[in-house]
């Protein structure tokens, strides 16, 4: 069977780059980046993936020195492809200014890598260092405006370098690229058909449970409902218990919702267990957003012993069942070289330890969120449930933003200048957000544009402009209401997480979901986080808008929602009780997460 070696460099989409290469049918495997060459000669061809590493580190993950050298085609991505320029005598340079999200893409000539494409495509970039000079026997295949080679080749030994990832899909024809370079390059036959994905989760299931009974956590989302649904179907509901923790950081009424669903479902049982107080009693007066994280995680945990010492459970073995994806692994610094993006709550220590036990049964944690709802579908689970926005296991605990401190607004003259160019006026809010810039996490301030028009022809290349051009700020959104803007009159205050600041969160939250339904809009977006900020003008909130176009969370792109609707939802938010402002996330992924914390 003819295989394509994916080497790990550390990067967030080394799993996504090995996915799409089995969806055009050819078989991939991931291997440490220092897998030796003897053991790479067999694959038919070689894929390095991009890092959050500099090649100008000291301790940078590096491959064999003579990988180099094999007589087998190869593509360098991002990382890997400034390794493919440092390793064969080319030359690279840190970058003054950072690339991230869409450039524009111009191919230089027609060649096997680009053959039949267009000579301008857009593309997706997260990197600061560059390529300055080729490496002898290549030549320049693409540019774009702050990266003079994108793209380069050499034709006789069928290396090339992408400085770009074809492997998301906001790059226009990333998968066509990847396909002319298993076709056209390694001369694959395409033809490599997967067994079916369901029966070989169930044989995991099997053998990680090994006669145990399983206790699993559920959120009412679809990775924890698909990985229930699986779970009871491989091993029987008898040896099923599932168990929905009610944290307080939920959406409003989602309790009794979630009751409903499942047991319509009729996958056995399910308890709900009341822990509101427990963990707002935990998480009081915490700001730090990976701290908020880890508590969580570990109240989970305590969740769980505190069911298993119930006199039902007793002289049984049980393990612990969760709905974790890829992405929360990868994001959470699952491989040897990969960064801590922000540490989910299914990645915490007490986790760590449990999995290190053999204590944790996953069947997801190799997909996507687009996969795991095609199993949905297989399994025949409800649209309402397989389709539902994805929301986090925290809740809204991490879209509920803190800060110890009261501050007022920063002025910035080059964020400003470049705002003004456009048409409009920013500043920055001394409050952080997590971000995601050259596979590396950023913790950075806040941009708020005011002054303009929800005119996303303007707003987008502005947004992207800022955060290229300023690394203390990896978010930007518009003000949209109110309407004007002095910004010395507005506040951020100190905040910590409260029931009245939640129940104000739910109740827009609620507005928000119930506006996008009824405007024919919750379809059409991947997802629609309401994030709540201490920013205030007559002692109230502000309400942050983060509607995003995915398809596994691993990239996204602001949505383009129209103006008009905008500006109604504004005004229904405006009326709550407490609400001084609404602002539009205008962010790609990257350079910041879906989520801001």
């Amino acid at each position: 069977m003819e295989k394509i070696a994916v080497l790990d460099s550390g990067g967030q989409y080394c799993h996504l780059i090995a996915r799409k290469v089995r969806e055009l049918g050819v078989y991939a495997e991931i291997l440490p980046l220092g897998t030796t060459p003897k053991k790479l000669a067999r694959y038919s061809g070689v894929i390095i993936s991009g890092g959050p590493s500099s090649v100008f580190d000291k301790a940078s993950p590096q491959p064999k020195p003579s990988l180099f050298g094999l007589p087998i085609p190869m593509l360098g991505i991002c990382y890997g492809h400034q390794l493919m320029a440092q390793h064969l005598e080319g030359k690279l340079e840190r970058g003054n200014a950072n690339e991230y999200g869409r450039a524009d893409l111009r191919v230089r000539h027609e060649h096997p890598l680009f053959l039949e494409l267009p000579l301008r495509q857009r593309v997706w970039m997260s990197h600061g260092d560059h390529v300055t000079k080729l490496p002898p026997g290549f030549e320049t295949l693409g540019d774009t405006r702050q990266c003079s080679v994108a793209a380069m080749g050499d034709l006789r030994r069928h290396y090339y370098g992408l400085q770009f990832h074809p492997e998301v899909i906001h790059t226009a024809y990333g998968a066509e690229i990847l396909r002319n370079f298993l076709l056209r390059v390694c001369r694959c036959r395409m033809d490599w058909h997967p067994e079916d994905s369901v029966v070989k989760i169930f044989d995991k299931i099997r053998r990680t449970v090994k006669g145990r009974r399983v206790l699993f956590f559920l959120s009412g989302g679809v990775d924890s409902t698909v990985a229930y649904a699986l779970t009871v179907k491989a091993i029987g509901p008898e040896n099923v218990h599932g168990v929905y923790v009610d944290t307080g950081f939920m959406r409003l009424d989602e309790t009794r919702e979630i009751q409903e669903a499942f047991s319509h479902l009729g996958y056995g049982r399910v308890d709900v267990v009341a822990a509101r107080g427990q963990f707002l009693s935990g998480l009081r007066d915490v700001v730090d957003p990976e701290k908020k994280r880890q508590i969580i995680g570990r109240l989970f945990v305590d969740v769980q012993e505190q069911v298993v010492e119930r006199e039902e459970f007793g002289g049984h073995d049980w393990i612990l069942g969760q709905g974790t994806i890829y992405p929360d692994r990868i994001e959470s610094g699952a491989s040897s070289n990969s960064a801590v993006i922000k540490t989910h709550h299914n990645r915490v220590d007490s986790i760590t330890k449990l999995i290190e036990q053999g204590r944790i049964l996953e069947p997801l944690e190799d997909f996507y969120k687009d996969e795991v709802r095609k199993l949905g579908r297989v399994l025949g689970l409800p649209d309402a449930l397989v389709w539902r926005h994805p929301f986090p296991g925290p809740g809204l605990a991490i879209r509920c933003l803190c800060t110890r401190s009261t501050s007022k607004v920063q002025a910035d003259a080059g964020i400003d200048g470049l705002a003004k160019a456009a048409g409009y006026r920013g500043f920055l809010l001394p409050i952080r957000s997590v971000g995601v810039q050259g596979d590396s996490r950023s913790y950075a301030k806040l941009t708020v544009l005011h002054g303009g028009p929800l005119d996303f022809r303007s707003l987008l290349p502005l947004a992207t402009a800022i955060t290229n051009k300023h690394p203390q700020t990896n978010r930007v959104v518009l003000a949209l209401a109110p309407k004007r803007w002095r910004p010395g009159e507005w506040t951020v205050c100190r905040a910590t997480l409260t029931r009245k600041r939640i129940s104000l969160l739910q109740e827009a939250d609620r507005i928000v979901t119930r506006f996008l339904h009824g405007q024919g809009l919750y379809g059409r977006i991947w997802q629609c986080p309401v994030v709540l900020v201490p920013l205030s003008r007559s002692g109230g909130e502000t309400i942050a808008l983060r509607p995003v176009t995915s398809v596994d969370g691993m990239t996204a792109e602001a949505a383009q929602i129209p103006g008009a609707k905008m500006t109604e939802l504004a005004r229904q938010l405006m009326a709550l009780n407490g609400v001084d402002a609404v602002l539009y996330d205008l962010s790609h992924k990257p350079p910041s997460t879906i989520e801001w914390e």
